[in-house]
Parts: C-alpha cells; structure tokens; sequence
C-alpha cells in the first residue's frame, strides 16, 4: 500500500463514513476514490453509474467492467434528458449536477446511507466547473479534494495501485462538444459518439469533436496534430465523418482544450469557482 501521506488521509476519512455511495464514471478520479473507498469501507460501498444520453455508451460500459474487477457492488442509473438543459444553457453543468445528484442523494437516502461521494481533485479548481456549486450546496462530498490530492497525485497512487485507468485521458459529457445556446438532440450527441470513437480506434484517445452544425471541429493535443493530419488520408477520416453527415471537417490548430466551447461571458475566470 503507498505511503503517501494524503493517501492515507483519505483512506482515515473514508473509514470514519462508515458507508457511502460514489458516484461512478471510470474516470481516473473516481475509479480511485471507489478504490480507496473499497479499501476503507469493504462491502460498505455502493457504487453508482449515471447513464443520461450525453453520457457515451462506452464509458458506461466500461465503468460497469471497472466495479466488477473491483469486486464492488454497482448500479447502472438510467437518467432521461433534462429538459431544463435541452438548449445546453451556459449553466447547464449546474443544472445537470443538481438533478443528478438530487437523484443520487435520494437514492442513498433511500438505504440508509448519509454519504455521497464523488471525484473532484484539487487540480479542479483551476477550471471553470460550475457543478461544483450544485455539489456544495447539496452537500455531496469530495473526499480528494478533501484529502489535497491532485491529478498528478492520483494518477501515480493508481500506477502504484495497479489501475488500469492510469493514464486514462480526461473525459467529460457530450455537451462539452456542442456550443452553449445550441438545442441538443440525441441524434447529435450519438453523431458525436460515433466520430469519437472512431478517431479513439485509430490513435486518438484524447480526442473532442466539436461539433457546429455542419463543421466537425476536431481538437487531439498540439504534439498529435502533425499524426492526425498524417492518418486522415490512410484512414479517411474526411469521409467518415461526412457520412455522420457533416459537410465540413476541420483540424483545431490551437489543439485540445479543456473545456474549449464551456466560455461565456458571464463565466468565471481560471482560478474562480462560481459562488
């Protein structure tokens, strides 16, 4: 077992819950936290996946893989589209925690369980995360946060670990690929799937389509971006995403950023999480 000093600090934290529910995607955050969580608390801890349509179908899958190897009991919660975020309004992340984990708790609740957890790390404070809001004011927990482990912390205790989600590439919902005021239609989102996963299949992992009506924006990090434009012809990505049905398929020079289309005026600065 490490010996880092917050590691250990996490696990003192989780153990004084008793039991708890987390909130499950198989990212690299949350598959520690429900490692850690599985060390402290043993069968005293729930698992939860919440499938909405802007959440890809792979992750699903594949957090559902993650718990079974994990030897934790999981749930996969089947969520409808929030009408309340159908335009993809800018506070949409907001919204979307709140009656997410509005669910989650009453879930929890539900059982007997008075702790709901869930993956920011220290590291996310930096970024615009409007959720963080929706978390604070009903009370879920951050445990990583808690404890001051950042990305760079986790992803080396996971190495240690022996999780395969390591080095795993940041993930986040499909509505982070469609500009903010646009109506969301699932056919959009699978669209966006779809072109996703095809690019991760042939070597881009830490991929987004963006996706502007009939421009497919397509942002993998800058030192991948001499590798996309080499693949597209062996691998004809022009053509793939045309038959998705876009017009226009374009490389973002800039690269991958986080959060690229989640900017409004009204956002917060890096630095600033909304009040």
């Amino acid at each position: 077992m490490p010996e880092n000093q917050k590691y250990q600090n996490l696990l003192q934290d989780l153990r004084q819950m008793g039991k708890a529910v987390v909130a499950f995607s198989g990212g690299v955050d949350s598959t520690f936290l429900l490692y850690a969580a599985r060390e402290s608390l043993g069968a005293h801890v729930v698992a939860v996946t919440l499938a909405t349509p802007y959440i890809p179908r792979s992750e699903v899958a594949e957090a559902k893989a993650l718990a079974d190897s994990l030897g934790v009991r999981h749930r996969v919660v089947i969520e409808p589209f929030p009408e309340a975020i159908r335009d993809n309004p800018p506070d949409h992340c907001y919204l979307c925690k709140h009656h997410l984990f509005s669910a989650l708790l009453a879930m929890a609740a539900g059982e007997g369980i008075g702790h709901v957890l869930e993956g920011t790390n220290a590291d996310d404070l930096q970024d615009f995360r409007p959720g963080l809001r929706a978390l604070r004011e009903l009370g879920v927990e951050s445990p990583l946060l808690g404890a001051g482990l950042a990305k760079d912390d986790i992803r080396r205790l996971s190495r240690e670990l022996g999780l395969s989600v390591w080095d795993k590439p940041a993930k986040a919902c499909l509505l982070s690929r469609i500009p903010v005021g646009t109506r969301v239609e699932e056919a959009e989102l699978r669209r966006i799937e779809e072109g996703e996963e095809f690019l991760a299949r042939i070597g881009f992992p830490a991929v987004r389509l963006r996706s502007h009506g009939e421009i497919a924006r397509i942002e993998v990090p800058g030192e991948e971006i001499p590798a996309l434009i080499a693949a597209a012809g062996r691998h004809g990505i022009d053509d793939r995403l045309k038959g998705l049905g876009y017009r226009h398929v374009a490389v973002d020079l800039a690269g991958y950023r986080r959060g690229s289309l989640n900017r409004h005026p009204d956002a917060a600065s890096p630095g600033e999480v909304p009040a």
